[in-house]
C-alpha cells in the first residue's frame, strides 16, 4: 500500500530537516525527538488543511529551530557572516512551498531546507 500524499509530505519534511541536523552535527537522539514531535503536530495540522501539505517542510524546520533555541541555542548558525556575533539562519517563506535557509543580515539565500550540508561543506557548529 502506497503512503498517502499527507504521509509522503511528512516523511519528506522529516528527511529534509534530519539532513540539515546531520549536516550541522546536531542530530543527537533528543534532537531527533524534536523532529518527531513536530511531525506529529504537523500531521494534525495538515489533516485539517490538506492544501498545506507543500508547506510542511518549512514548518517542521521552524518548529525544530524554535525548540532548539529554547533548549540549546541558535541553530543553524549562519555560515556566511564570519564577523560579528553568531546568528541563526531563518526559514523563508514562513508559510510557503520550497523553503530555504536565509541570512537576513547579509540578505542572501544560503540553502534549501535539506541542503545545508552543501552550503556549509557538511558541518557547522550548533553553539
Amino acid at each position: 500500500m502506497d503512503p498517502s500524499p499527507l504521509e509522503q509530505a511528512l516523511h519528506a519534511a522529516r528527511a529534509l530537516v534530519l539532513a540539515d541536523l546531520v549536516a550541522g552535527e546536531v542530530a543527537e537522539a533528543d534532537v531527533v525527538s524534536l523532529v518527531e514531535d513536530s511531525v506529529v503536530q504537523r500531521r494534525w495540522w495538515v489533516q485539517q488543511w490538506p492544501d498545506g501539505a507543500e508547506y510542511v517542510a518549512g514548518l517542521v524546520a521552524q518548529d525544530v529551530q524554535d525548540a532548539l533555541l529554547e533548549r540549546y541555542g541558535r541553530w543553524p548558525l549562519c555560515p556566511v557572516c564570519e564577523a560579528g556575533d553568531p546568528h541563526a539562519l531563518d526559514v523563508e517563506p514562513e508559510l510557503g512551498p520550497d523553503p530555504y535557509w536565509v541570512c537576513h543580515k547579509a540578505g542572501v539565500k544560503v540553502a534549501s531546507v535539506g541542503s545545508l550540508g552543501l552550503a556549509t561543506g557538511g558541518g557547522m557548529s550548533s553553539s
